[in-house]
């Protein structure tokens, strides 16, 4: 399995990209203005959106490029649907419900059998969930100290609307599909869809 181990704040200086969309709260002290060029070509500004998105749900090429042959040939716009697919993967959506610090932190927790949808254990980051589905900690994992220390850590952080969340419980319900303005970050998805039409 291929693993991105770019540096985060690194990127996330390159991307434009706040630290708190990925879960960390590390300031750069670094000029934002400082190695900007004076005018970005339209394939320049598309491809950073597309390394944006790739990289704040930890995808690479192969599987991104995936979602987006699959949200084209889904109803409505091609861009939403894009994000919709990517919000509804299990990793992200562990992410959502405070179980995780970080997504990178959330993909491992998946793949090392820590989740329960609907009373299944799965393992895959990107098992996609749907209306309905019931995420929760598995029984083994509950009397774990390190969910206990992640709970203090993200126990701040807001629940979009579309999860109900019983953190006392682990647990989380799908109530309904994601929707664009509930977006925590700025993304230009229709750039993505216009660099892979080409």
């Amino acid at each position: 399995m291929a693993v991105n181990r770019d540096p985060i704040l690194k990127r996330c200086r390159a991307l434009d990209l706040s630290p708190a969309v990925l879960g960390y709260d590390k300031k750069s002290n670094r000029n934002p203005n400082g190695n900007k060029r004076k005018k970005e070509s339209e394939y320049a500004s598309q491809l950073k959106e597309k390394q944006k998105l790739k990289f704040i749900y930890g995808v690479l090429e192969k599987q991104f490029y995936h979602y987006y042959e699959l949200a084209t040939k889904e109803e409505g716009i091609a861009g939403e649907n894009l994000l919709k697919l990517l919000e509804s993967r299990l990793d992200n959506v562990v992410f959502r419900m405070g179980m995780a610090c970080t997504r990178r932190e959330a993909r491992q927790l998946v793949s090392h059998g820590h989740f329960c949808v609907n009373g299944k254990r799965v393992d895959i980051p990107s098992y996609r969930v749907k209306v309905g589905d019931v995420i929760s900690l598995h029984e083994n994992s509950k009397k774990s100290k390190k969910f206990e220390q992640i709970a203090e850590v993200a126990g701040g952080r807001v629940t979009p609307l579309w999860l109900e969340v019983n953190k006392e419980a682990g647990t989380a319900k799908v109530l309904r599909a994601f929707q664009r303005e509930e977006l925590d970050y700025d993304i230009a998805e229709h750039l993505i869809i216009e660099l892979y039409s080409k």
